[in-house]
């Protein structure tokens, strides 16, 4: 889905980027974001959060104040900003955060701002968002019945089915299950789930890259089972029939591999995403090599959404010292996306 230009830019999509938990260092990487101006080459970032809290943190982190801040009400009346903005949610006042401390109302607060980017997308105003870090303690606080972003976009959107995917020149990985305990993983797989993200992640990969994509995919136990020695026979009755399901639908597919030999060097070079079973049997690999430059993109929305691929780092919130560079990366997959532009890893 490409959303409106409402900039009256060719190439230049307003691209919504989510404060974050107020106490973590998401409101230093929007305000490194809006003063970026190759990125606004680009994209025109609009933040949706609370003006007071960045306004705080710019004081604090001598960073640039923002320039132009737009009332969520003068945003529904018109949002066609010519410049990089703050939309101002109001949902926390910014002079009672605490950085670096769990709280109820930084959990409510981050919620606000995820929920009225995604109905902005739905309306057609922001081609895409970025959202950036969360605190799953927060939220689960502020009594938010999701347990972090994937899950609130594939609500708030309707969509039938979603899948997380983290994406970066070096490694991208897909995942079948995300953010539930490992005692409760075998029990969310089955052949219809691990194929439909095999079929969400061949098509990203397709539209990111240009070319027909080759994927691969990880068995849930150590050696894949050891054809049925380990686990509970999960590869030979649910994983390995939805793989003979998606090569019968011309996808380029192999597995299940070895979890603990998929992501080596000679495999990396000849596949271009691996779909896992679990959070961290992708997140750890992705992380080791390319924790600054990834992007984690929702797969299956009707909007198109990108993140930072990091948390909320609170042992260095609000000191100045986060590094923006992967929510850089988000902003502008988002507005490649948006664009229908093949990505290339920005350096």
């Amino acid at each position: 889905m490409k959303n409106k230009n409402l900039t009256g830019e060719p190439g230049r999509p307003i691209i919504a980027i989510t404060m974050g938990d107020p106490a973590g260092i998401g409101p230093e990487l929007a305000l490194r974001a809006l003063a970026k101006t190759d990125l606004q080459e680009e994209c025109l970032p609009v933040v949706f959060g609370d003006a007071s809290v960045l306004s705080r943190v710019a004081e604090i982190c001598r960073l640039p104040q923002p320039k132009q801040v737009i009332s969520l009400a003068d945003w529904k009346t018109n949002p066609q900003p010519q410049t990089a903005a703050v939309i101002d949610c109001e949902a926390i006042d910014g002079a009672g955060v605490k950085p670096r401390q769990v709280a109820e109302a930084c959990g409510r607060a981050a919620y606000t701002y995820i929920e009225t980017a995604i109905h902005a997308a739905l309306r057609g105003e922001v081609s895409a968002v970025a959202t950036a870090p969360i605190h799953k303690e927060a939220l689960h606080l502020a009594q938010v019945p999701f347990p972090g972003h994937t899950e609130i976009f594939a609500s708030l959107t309707k969509a039938k089915r979603a899948c997380m995917m983290l994406a970066s020149d070096e490694i991208t990985t897909s995942f079948v299950t995300t953010h539930i305990g490992i005692a409760d993983v075998p029990t969310r797989i089955t052949q219809e789930r691990v194929l439909e993200v095999i079929e969400l992640t061949a098509d990203a990969m397709q539209r990111l890259r240009g070319v027909s994509p080759k994927i691969a995919v990880c068995g849930l136990n150590p050696h894949a089972g050891e054809h049925g020695l380990f686990g509970r026979q999960e590869e030979e009755r649910l994983i390995a029939p939805a793989i003979i399901a998606a090569q019968e639908k011309g996808l380029t597919v192999e597995g299940p591999l070895p979890p603990d030999a998929a992501f080596v060097t000679n495999k990396r070079k000849t596949v271009d995403a691996f779909v896992c079973m679990y959070h961290d049997q992708g997140h750890i690999p992705f992380k080791m090599l390319a924790f600054d430059v990834g992007v984690n993109i929702t797969l299956g929305l009707p909007i198109i959404r990108t993140s930072v691929d990091h948390g909320t780092a609170f042992d260095i919130a609000w000191t100045g010292q986060a590094t923006p560079t992967s929510l850089f990366q988000a902003v502008r997959w988002g507005a490649r996306l948006a664009g229908g532009v093949t990505v290339q890893d920005d350096k």
